[in-house]
């Protein structure tokens, strides 16, 4: 994207060597009314609200228009934590809009490739950027050379997110052991874009591994496949979500899940954030803002109640899974 583990967090790791736990769709063709993805509803202080969005332009979204407050927002599709397809957004999109909108905001997002959505978020094009993971002070700006990601980005207080893992292909052997200095010179696939973690992402900045970049999760499947990359580096529920809902036939998706394996232990547990641009005049009061309603929100069991909900309603369960097997 790129602490203590959230209760109801459905996307936590248990046992990796048991299985892995992974929101898994009911079928990569699963059907749902196209507009229903778009409407957001949930009880605030007593009082029930139905947020409906429209699409205004090519990935360009708004709800609650007509708000006093105006909001921009991007991010990307990174099923199944958010997607401008699939079913809800997403639960982190159902519970973005419930935050904002709650606060009176009306809220415009766009879904973009994530490079482009960092570079608007920094440049102060929009004013939010989500979802994101923890940034590192000493992380490098993919926009204004010789600076750090924290000069131009603010980060909320934490949400709920998932772990960070290496995978390999099925059956080969590797380095790892839970050390990152034994991957010298490792052919190792990133998206493009994404922080992983902290250790990660400084030795990847020195040279240390040998990288190849991709442009999303199943670029970056297909290149170890294809024997491109020896480890790839992500989270195990958006790999498995990406391949299941790839423009595939169910053979194929069967091969490429049952050619891929978690390599133990897991690499660190990422809370997911919200990020704020700081070349908006307005972003401590945002900020602010933001801050105010995630605690709320946690404090009081919507958030957890907006999870739930969303996973139910479209389908997730939490099901022990090891890729290679049916």
């Amino acid at each position: 994207m790129l602490g203590t583990h959230y209760k109801y967090t459905c996307f936590v790791i248990l046992g990796l060597l048991l299985g892995l736990c992974a929101m898994v769709p009911k079928a990569a063709s699963q059907v749902f009314d196209s507009n229903s993805r778009l409407k957001v509803v949930f009880q605030f202080r007593g009082r029930p609200f139905l947020i409906v969005g429209e699409e205004t332009a090519p990935h360009t979204y708004v709800f609650n228009r007509g708000a006093s407050q105006k909001i921009s927002i991007a991010t990307l599709n990174w099923g199944p934590y958010v997607g401008e397809t699939i079913c809800k957004q997403g639960w982190v999109q159902q519970l973005t809009i419930a935050l904002l909108a709650s606060r009176g905001y009306e809220i415009i997002v766009r879904f973009l490739p994530w490079a482009r959505a960092i570079s608007m978020a920094e440049s102060g094009v929009v004013d939010m950027l989500y979802p994101v993971y923890f940034i590192e002070p000493t992380a490098p700006s993919d926009v204004y050379k010789g600076t750090n990601r924290v000069e131009h980005l603010a980060l909320s207080r934490k949400l709920p997110g998932g772990s960070i893992v290496f995978m390999k292909r099925k059956g080969e052997s590797d380095q790892y052991r839970g050390n990152l200095l034994n991957l010298r010179n490792e052919k190792i696939g990133v998206v493009r874009g994404y922080q992983n973690t902290p250790e990660f992402d400084a030795l990847m900045d020195r040279g240390f591994f040998d990288i190849s970049q991709a442009v999303d999760d199943l670029m970056n499947i297909r290149k170890l496949i294809n024997n491109r990359n020896n480890l790839i580096i992500g989270d195990p529920a958006v790999i498995r979500f990406s391949i299941v809902n790839a423009m595939l036939s169910q053979r194929e998706r069967t091969r490429m899940l049952q050619d891929i394996e978690v390599v133990a232990p897991v690499i660190q547990y990422n809370h997911l954030y919200y990020a704020i641009s700081k070349k908006k005049t307005s972003w401590k009061a945002t900020l602010k803002l933001v801050n105010a309603a995630i605690e709320e929100f946690e404090t009081s069991g919507l958030m957890s109640d907006i999870i739930k909900r969303v996973n139910a309603t479209c389908g997730y369960d939490i099901k022990p899974r090891i890729f290679g097997s049916k």
